[in-house]
């Protein structure tokens, strides 16, 4: 997901960066699309992969929900 923070990538480029099996990087590729976490698209004979920032937003803003009521009792105790 890391190399996914600076824009999409192929499955290739990705692939690169990694010294596994196509398919057990495919087999992780499916875990992330299934958790929603990544997006992926096919153009041509590519498949490209983005990150799924609608639910990382989401969790950010469920951990400020669960830090905040948590500061909130400190200062006013």
């Amino acid at each position: 997901m890391q190399l996914l923070q600076t824009g999409s990538r192929t499955a290739g480029q990705i692939a690169d960066e990694f010294e596994i099996t196509k398919g057990s990087l495919s087999y992780h590729f499916n875990i992330l699309k299934e958790a929603d976490l990544i997006r992926s698209e096919r153009r041509g004979q590519e498949q490209i992969y983005s990150l799924n920032t609608s639910v990382l937003e989401d969790l950010a803003v469920l951990v400020m929900d669960l830090v905040r009521p948590h500061a909130s009792r400190r200062k006013s105790v």
